[in-house]
């Protein structure tokens, strides 16, 4: 399609949201769109549908089929509510969990699908106010929902929001449910078709209740109740980046025992613009700035964050010299596996029987922590729905430990399918007080799991690509990279390509091809050198961009070395990166 015809299609598919079928600030806006000589916003909005994917939808908010708004919202949850009452007709009343974090319209959209489902004789427990990310997983489980929706953009810019649709399990759906949920969006073609008018009778508030028993929960959870004792007065900062951590991570901080947390009074408060940062994401230096400041001003041990639906944690340690150093993802997963593989050994409650998950893009570290202590590692794919389908295959078979991700997601629990910030990020502050307890640093404990089980560096690089245009350009490189494949990286060749599009996984000295035992298949290409060095590239599933996740091996000659040990790595790095162009 040349752009004439592309302008052509996108005018007549914007021109019918201009009838009466559609609120008057949806049809001033997109007559707005329509009058201006800049066509590039028209188009962006309506050259193709707000897609219902496997992870529900994310968007930019705004009126257009391309966007986030009460229509395309409307549309998920009356197609999810059909599919709802054919899965579980024999059921005398469906229930749905509905929540919400603290995006601009993320209230608007959660009452709007709660009114949706009622309306579709569906019940919901819509929480009172927002609330994290795992809490609504926590809920469909501890109530026995059929199904729940999170409204939510997770880490992304104030611009965008986003709705995630889980299973009776707590998980996000999967196969196949998600296929079969999106046939039934997809079918949704008419805003006459969704259900707008609620029925009251079938929406229950829940809130506090809720909040003491997730609460409680996580509580179990503790193995080193004595060092936190010990260290009760330990100097943590936390900052919930104007999300919904502030709900209940202080508390949950509290009820373990923990008597010094110090906020960041400007990040308490809960927000949609994110005042004081540019992207609230833990993973990002900038957001964790006024963290780190504060720790500094009060001599803090420990720096933890949270993103604005709370599933994500941040975390900042002290180094040798007592300055203050971001934790990658991959590194905070390490700290979380080897804390309760060595916890679990220490209370002899190992029995062989363990496993833990991370994901297919994550530091191969993990798998050798795990297995040099009997601990099964099980690779899956990026998201935390597949670390669910994990723990569904396996439960009552064998015991879970923990699953994470590099993108700064980690579940120590099984009450909870999805990564989890409340549990993770106190967990994570009762090691700290297990490695004090040891007269450690988290950071010297890191070094000495580096030193045990073999040094690796990692980074991420996303090539942002937005619009159509992008989305073209990242279809193209994703060709390139399988019909042109690198031949070295680093200086060191390409022994092994998996590509998990189709499973394939080729060993280049040998030419054998071995099928890869994965559930399904999926746009991601994997390429391991000769030095045992590991890049990740796969388009993102919820964000205009393309990213690259970039492993590389050193020795560690001693743990004094550590430091000169990161910069020699973080040089082949940049090696590796110019080689594959993501720039």
């Amino acid at each position: 399609m040349n752009n004439e015809e592309l302008l052509k299609s996108v005018k007549e598919k914007a021109e019918k949201w201009l009838g009466p079928q559609y609120d008057e600030e949806t049809r001033a806006a997109v007559q707005a769109m329509l009058d201006s000589e800049d066509t590039t916003p028209l188009i962006d909005a309506f050259y193709k549908d707000l897609e219902f994917g496997t992870g529900g939808l994310r968007g930019i908010m705004g009126a257009g089929s391309n966007r986030m708004n009460i229509y395309t919202v409307g549309a998920a949850t009356q197609g999810l509510a059909n599919y709802l009452k054919e899965c579980f007709k024999d059921e005398p009343q469906i229930t749905v969990a509905v929540g919400h974090d603290v995006r601009n319209n993320s209230r608007k959209f959660a009452e709007l699908a709660a009114n949706i489902f009622s309306a579709n004789g569906i019940k919901v427990y819509l929480f009172e106010d927002c609330r994290p990310v795992p809490e609504v997983s926590y809920t469909i489980r501890k109530l026995g929902c059929n199904s729940g929706v999170m409204v939510t953009a997770s880490h992304n810019p104030k611009e965008y929001n986003g709705y995630k649709a889980y299973w009776s399990d707590g998980a996000q759906m999967i196969a196949p449910h998600d296929v079969e949920t999106i046939a039934y969006v997809n079918a949704i073609t008419s805003v006459d078709q969704i259900k707008f008018t609620p029925n009251k009778d079938l929406i229950q508030i829940i809130g506090k209740d809720i909040d003491e028993q997730y609460l409680d929960d996580i509580k179990t959870l503790s193995l080193s109740p004595e060092a936190i004792k010990k260290h009760a007065d330990m100097k943590i900062v936390y900052s919930p980046i104007h999300g919904t951590g502030g709900m209940l991570i202080f508390d949950s901080l509290k009820k373990w025992g923990f008597e010094n947390v110090i906020h960041v009074p400007e990040q308490d408060v809960r927000s949609g613009d994110f005042p004081t940062v540019v992207s609230p994401n833990p993973e990002n230096a900038e957001a964790m700035s006024m963290a780190i400041a504060k720790a500094k001003e009060t001599g803090a041990s420990i720096v933890v964050a949270s993103d604005p639906d709370s599933d994500r944690i941040g975390l900042v340690v002290r180094d040798g010299n007592g300055e203050y150093q971001l934790v990658n993802g991959n590194q905070i997963v390490m700290i979380f596996l080897y804390y309760l593989i060595t916890r679990n050994r220490e209370l002899n409650m190992l029995t062989g029987k363990e496993y833990c998950v991370k994901t297919i893009v994550t530091t191969e570290t993990i798998k050798r922590i795990a297995e040099a202590n009997g601990v099964t590692c099980y690779d899956c794919f990026t998201g935390f729905k597949w670390i669910a389908d994990v723990m569904r295959n396996l439960e009552g078979k064998e015991r879970y430990l923990g699953g994470g991700e590099e993108s700064y997601g980690f579940l120590p629990e099984t009450f909870v399918r999805d990564k989890d910030a409340v549990s993770s990020i106190t967990l994570m502050c009762e090691i700290a007080a297990w490695a004090a307890e040891k007269n450690m640093t988290l950071y010297e404990m890191l070094i000495d799991i580096y030193k045990e089980y073999g040094f690796s560096r990692e980074r991420g690089v996303s090539v942002v690509r937005p619009g159509k245009s992008g989305a073209d350009e990242i279809v193209a490189m994703m060709k390139n990279f399988r019909e042109n494949p690198p031949k070295e990286l680093a200086g060191s060749p390409i022994v092994m390509i998996k590509d998990y599009a189709d499973l394939n996984c080729r060993n280049l000295k040998t030419g054998e091809v071995e099928k890869m035992n994965f559930p399904t298949t999926s746009n991601v290409l994997q390429f391991f050198t000769e030095a045992g060095d590991k890049v990740s590239v796969r388009p993102s599933g919820t964000e205009p961009k393309i990213k690259f996740y970039v492993e590389v091996r050193e020795d560690l000659p001693s743990k004094e070395m550590y430091e000169e040990t990161v910069k020699k790595a973080e040089a082949k790095i940049d090696r590796v990166i110019a080689d594959l162009g993501a720039k």
